[in-house]
């Protein structure tokens, strides 16, 4: 059985399983902590750096990310310390910086903790923040693993292998949902599914309806991890059905 631990937030005792994520235990009760890479249902990485705060255990406190750091017994929380508040200004200003282009999601916080200013060189017309959602959902959940961090330093970038279209991408579009600012782009037309940054284009299956339902990857795919027959997930590329 999982061990239940007695820690505090801002002083209010809590109790929580041993080793769960302190973000995931900290909005589990109310708290607002801001964070644009951590989804529960994915493994913690701690890439954007928003959800600082400040913990204490025995004697030592210190700055952490709440996402990837474990519930332990007897630790203190301490959210929006001057030293958080802070920091968080500075990782807001290097997001602003990696990802000029970004949309709302990205501004709203940083106008909401007063970052007018960003005092380092802006890459370009880039819009991704290096969350690394995407890589991890089409990894974890997924199964696929057609996304990768490729590159060091401020060349490092999201993307497929090589900068190659991947044979295996299926463009089930989940790496579109789970991007927190937006920045992958998915269109359909012509019976054909297409995502430009990662320069994938596959033909779709459509429905009894003539609606499109997923692309024919995709259907083949949830096939073989199923066991059920591709028919079960569609019928023909819409351009296939056109011409009957």
């Amino acid at each position: 059985m999982a061990q239940v631990v007695t820690y505090t937030i801002m002083g209010a005792e809590h109790e929580a399983e041993r080793g769960t994520s302190l973000l995931a235990e900290l909005r589990r009760h109310g708290y607002e902590v801001p964070s644009l890479c951590f989804n529960e249902n994915l493994s913690p990485y701690g890439a954007c750096r928003l959800c600082l705060v400040e913990v204490k255990k025995g004697r030592r406190q210190k700055l952490t990310t709440s996402c990837n750091y474990p519930v332990q017994d007897g630790i203190e929380v301490f959210l929006d310390t001057e030293r958080v508040q802070r920091n968080r200004r500075m990782v807001l200003e290097l997001l602003l910086a990696q990802a000029p282009k970004a949309p709302r999601e990205l501004r709203a916080l940083a106008d909401r903790y007063g970052v007018t200013d960003i005092r380092f060189p802006l890459n370009g017309d880039e819009e991704c923040i290096l969350c690394g959602l995407c890589s991890r959902t089409c990894r974890e959940l997924v199964g696929v693993n057609a996304l990768t961090f490729s590159g060091r330093g401020d060349r490092k970038h999201m993307g497929t292998p090589y900068a190659e279209g991947s044979e295996v991408c299926i463009l089930c579009g989940a790496c579109v949902h789970v991007c927190p600012v937006s920045c992958i782009d998915l269109s359909e037309s012509g019976g054909n599914r297409r995502i430009r940054r990662w320069d994938r284009e596959l033909p779709m299956l459509v429905d009894e309806f003539g609606v499109p339902t997923m692309t024919t990857a995709q259907a083949e795919y949830m096939a073989r991890r199923t066991g059920m027959p591709v028919e079960t997930f569609g019928t023909l590329p819409a351009q296939r059905r056109s011409e009957k």
